[in-house]
């Protein structure tokens, strides 16, 4: 929804845009009920819901759904051991260790998370869960939830990615499924906006994937588009992507 320096008036060349307003006043307009998913935290989404009118959230990366303005919520715990609250912070550290210059916590924002853990940095995700694994964690997993400036981490000589460590059952589409049904909606009814590999999983659980044109600039995206039949690409990043991808599913 929001373009550079997070603002919901900025294309991605920065020039002031009303694109995305208007289509969401339109949105509401039609009676489509917004929901919020993302990898922020609670507080952050219940007050981003209330800004934009958004009838939920789901967040932390679909460990957490949330509605009735944050008044009533879900934890989706997925395959985290009853014995477990949260993922043991020594666990992170050896694994930050694992990873010397590649990996780290994305500070400030890994703060006050409730269940996932919030990373930044450039690592292969699949031998990472693989030595999770091997350390007797085979309930949790990373997951990419897409790139960010470089100026986060200048060591890195890459641009890093932001990965989140959830347990096993926690995701965004796993999360968009039990909140349809939750409200008794047809998931072919509902239609998911993403730019993230994250993001494109909800495709599994809708009737149409939208993913705004920076999407492609992922590199893990254009490899994973085949398998899907209902993902369409908007021609525009960011604010103006997602006024495209709104109105498409607006009455006619």
């Amino acid at each position: 929804m929001v373009g550079p320096k997070g603002s919901f008036f900025l294309a991605e060349d920065q020039t002031l845009t009303l694109e995305a307003a208007n289509a969401l006043v339109d949105l509401h307009a039609a009676g489509i009920a917004l929901v919020l998913v993302s990898g922020r935290t609670r507080p952050q989404l219940v007050e981003a819901a209330a800004i934009f009118g958004a009838d939920g959230f789901i967040g932390e990366l679909g460990a957490i759904v949330g509605w009735d303005q944050g008044r009533s919520s879900e934890i989706l715990r997925g395959a985290m051991p009853e014995h477990y609250s949260q993922v043991p912070e020594e666990l992170l550290h050896e694994l930050i260790a694992a990873n010397p210059g590649r990996l780290e916590l994305h500070t400030p924002w890994h703060t006050g998370r409730e269940l996932d853990v919030m990373f930044r940095g450039k690592i292969d995700i699949e031998a990472t869960d693989a030595w999770l694994s091997a350390a007797g964690f085979d309930w949790l997993s990373l997951r990419d939830n897409g790139l960010i400036a470089p100026h986060h981490m200048p060591h890195l000589g890459a641009i890093p990615h932001v990965y989140h460590l959830v347990p096993e059952g926690v995701g965004k589409g796993e999360a968009v499924a039990w909140d349809l049904k939750r409200r008794g909606i047809d998931p072919a009814d509902a239609i998911a906006i993403g730019d993230s590999a994250s993001d494109l999983i909800m495709a599994r659980y809708v009737g149409r994937m939208h993913l705004v044109a920076n999407a492609l600039n992922h590199p893990d995206i254009p490899a994973l588009l085949p398998a899907y039949d209902n993902v369409v690409v908007e021609p525009e990043p960011v604010t103006l992507g997602w006024a495209s991808a709104v109105r498409a599913c607006l009455p006619r």
